[in-house]
């Protein structure tokens, strides 16, 4: 009778460190404590109640298979607990029986080191849980989290590592069975720790390669517009320079005729000074047209509007582009000159429209909303990102620079197709 007390100490400090063990491990489902506390407390009844007899005997064999029994019926009561999936709770309860088998063992044998051994299995239970749930909460629960995702990968070693522990705790007395088995649980123990740390190991090092992937994607994505910049940059400083060239001659030209009307009306002949300004009225000058304040982006514009209206594309611009610009404004001419070219090229594959058009319009709204609209052919479709689809690898990369510059700008991007019409927003 004098081991009832130690015994029963035993048991309330194993089940109480279990529940709070399997509350770390698994995602509880409910905000309100005193709903596991509750349950905690009916788990330590029946337990108690059940092995009571067994105790009073010291048949610590039948309160090992009791307890093995009450554990798979605890399991399917606590589900509803937990709101982990069928799968993962098992893995969880597998792992967490791993673990008792492990502190049941180490406790068992080390208890000898306390002065009274009856109170140190107790002792030693009480420690070992609080470490192990220390570090779950601390340092693994995270990983762990990722652990129970793949379960159908994991699940055939802890499940091996289970049954390897019980062919070693059935067949005879469970005092004897823990003395005589002592060096193959010790391996056991050694074996199950190297499997655990090897599954969150494993899971952190595909953690980081998965961000290692996302990253070299971005840096990809970023040298494909890098290399996309460089080789579109001296067309677009052409096209600024033929602009400046031309207002240049337009200068000159100016400047010229104005010196020959003064010196027509210092000599008195107003006669010819009427006849050349009505000849140069008749006279158009090819001068590109202003669409907004940005010389750059306005050179773009004018390029592939003058593309667009050589190819029998009609254009709608409006554009509200300041000179100054929070965002560089070649990277913006750059996505500017893609949509254009897209909306031209979609245009361009049109048989059933006489008329095609494209829509351009930006306004200036402390950030810059541009909207591109052109019909396009019934095939084109959006991917599961709603970025334009091509199952060309030549082709995209126009898209990919809009995306990575909207990225780099922390803007939006949206693309949508609606009853035949192309439509692309970009708010930077």
């Amino acid at each position: 009778m004098s081991t009832i007390f130690p015994n029963l100490l035993r048991s309330f400090i194993t089940d109480v460190m279990l529940i709070l063990l399997l509350s770390v491990m698994a995602t509880p489902k409910y905000k309100s404590k005193f709903v596991y506390v509750f349950a905690t407390a009916i788990i330590l009844f029946v337990n108690v109640s059940v092995n009571y007899h067994f105790y009073q005997t010291e048949n610590y064999t039948a309160v090992f298979y009791v307890d093995l029994a009450m554990h798979l019926v605890i399991m399917i009561a606590l589900k509803p607990l937990f709101s982990d999936k069928i799968m993962q709770w098992c893995f969880s309860y597998i792992t967490m029986l791993n673990i008792l088998i492990a502190v049941m063992f180490l406790s068992y044998i080390l208890s000898d080191i306390f002065p009274r051994p009856i109170y140190g299995n107790s002792y030693l239970r009480l420690i070992l849980f609080s470490i192990i749930i220390f570090v779950f909460y601390k340092r693994v629960s995270k990983l762990y989290r990722n652990v129970l995702d793949y379960w159908h990968i994991y699940i055939l070693p802890v499940i091996s590592l289970l049954a390897c522990f019980l062919r070693y705790l059935f067949g005879g007395d469970i005092r004897d069975m823990l003395s005589n088995n002592y060096i193959p649980l010790i391996f056991l123990i050694i074996l199950g720790l190297s499997i655990y740390i090897s599954i969150i190991h494993s899971l952190k090092t595909i953690a980081k390669q998965y961000a290692m992937r996302e990253e070299n994607h971005k840096m990809q994505t970023e040298r494909e517009y890098l290399q996309l910049a460089a080789s579109n940059m001296s067309q677009r400083l052409e096209l600024m320079e033929e602009v400046s060239a031309q207002n240049s001659r337009a200068a000159h030209d100016r400047r010229h005729f104005n010196n020959v009307l003064l010196n027509l009306l210092e000599q008195g002949k107003s006669d010819e000074v009427t006849t050349l300004l009505k000849n140069q009225n008749q006279i158009a000058y090819k001068i590109s047209k202003v669409y907004c304040e940005n010389p750059v982006v306005n050179a773009a514009v004018c390029h592939y509007v003058n593309i667009a209206e050589q190819a029998g594309i009609s254009t709608k611009i409006e554009l509200d582009i300041p000179r100054e610009l929070t965002v560089d404004s070649l990277e913006l001419s750059m996505v500017i000159s893609n949509l254009l070219e897209n909306a031209i090229q979609s245009c361009g594959k049109l048989i059933d429209i006489s008329s095609p058009y494209l829509r351009f319009i930006c306004r200036n709204v402390g950030m810059l909303l541009l909207e591109m609209e052109n019909p396009c052919t019934e095939g084109t479709r959006l991917d599961d990102n709603g970025y334009p689809f091509t199952s060309q690898e030549e082709h995209g990369i126009g898209s990919k620079s809009v995306i990575a510059f909207v990225k780099k700008y922390d803007g939006e991007l949206m693309y949508k197709i609606e009853n035949g019409i192309f439509r692309v927003r970009v708010v930077v």
